[in-house]
């Protein structure tokens, strides 16, 4: 195992692997659409506890990986699943994807996946989820400083609103603005998500989908930057792929895909592969219900 960056990663000994298992989605359509070929060396922006990785490397022993993860233990629970490999196979690269310092037609093959892994909902210290009580964190890079509870707590209203709208689609993010900045400060994760529920009519407190899961997820939108960094690493990738080479992203929600898809589409160095996004089959979806929204794109590197 090589790390490019922040050599204390090798101490990440207190995260042990099985605290941090992130089923990875479309496996097989990934393994396929990249189209894996001996001697490869691939870049996984997104590595998580390295599920697509390990996949990837089981393909041709002389494949190899560059790994790269925000999360502190999400590159932990990586340099665990993937130490058979060796240094000389894998390097990992602690950071946000749209910083890594990527070299022209560095690599053969690219995959991201965006979005929040299994563990970081799982694991109720992180404050990603609702369903365990929490501080609002929901940071990805446990090092920056702005948090949920900044935002929730110190944003004025009319800020909060353009965020819930904009990054949550809340249509509504007027009432609910409203509402927090009467009632904060906000300390937990099950204190916001209350307030939010006795925002909205009684008819939508109890439906399938939570009156809460749009404010969060607007929130560690704008915690991570995510779609900012999106637009820089789709600004930034083509030029790290070989001729030939492909990139394959996968996102779970329709501002992600939105981006993705315009990107691919206006290229002047990428060709898309598959106009309609490849969606997890029916068998995934029952095994692994969170790969139900999951939305595969690739596009080609133009050819010199």
């Amino acid at each position: 195992m090589t790390y490019l960056n922040n050599p204390a990663s090798t101490t990440f000994t207190n995260i042990q692997e099985t605290s941090f298992i992130h089923i990875p989605v479309l496996s097989q359509e990934v393994i396929t659409g990249l189209k894996i070929c001996p001697g490869g060396h691939y870049l996984d922006a997104t590595v998580g506890s390295g599920g697509h990785s390990f996949l990837i490397l089981n393909t041709f022993q002389d494949v190899r990986i560059t790994a790269i993860d925000r999360d502190q233990q999400a590159i932990a629970a990586a340099t665990a699943k993937l130490k058979k490999f060796g240094r000389e196979r894998v390097r990992l690269w602690q950071g946000n994807f749209a910083d890594y310092p990527g070299k022209k037609a560095e690599f053969s093959g690219i995959i991201t996946d965006l979005g929040v892994s299994s563990p970081q909902f799982d694991i109720p210290e992180r404050g990603f989820s609702f369903r365990h009580e929490a501080s609002l964190d929901m940071r990805m890079d446990q090092n920056q400083l702005l948090t949920a509870a900044e935002i929730i707590n110190h944003w004025n209203e009319k800020s909060l609103v353009e965020l819930f709208f904009h990054y949550g689609e809340e249509r509504r993010s007027r009432l609910i603005a409203k509402r927090i900045v009467e009632q904060r400060p906000f300390h937990t994760t099950t204190q916001l998500a209350q307030a939010i529920a006795h925002t909205v009519p009684l008819k939508y407190r109890y439906g399938r989908i939570h009156p809460a899961t749009r404010i969060f997820q607007a929130l560690r939108i704008a915690v991570n930057e995510e779609l900012v960094s999106l637009e820089k690493f789709l600004e930034r990738v083509p030029q790290w792929l070989q001729p030939g080479g492909r990139l394959g992203i996968i996102s779970f929600h329709s501002l992600e895909d939105r981006i993705v898809k315009h990107r691919f589409r206006d290229s002047l160095t990428l060709t898309v592969v598959n106009k309609k996004p490849i969606t997890s089959h029916p068998q995934e979806k029952a095994r692994n219900p969170r790969s139900r929204s999951a939305k595969l794109r690739f596009s080609q590197r133009v050819k010199d």
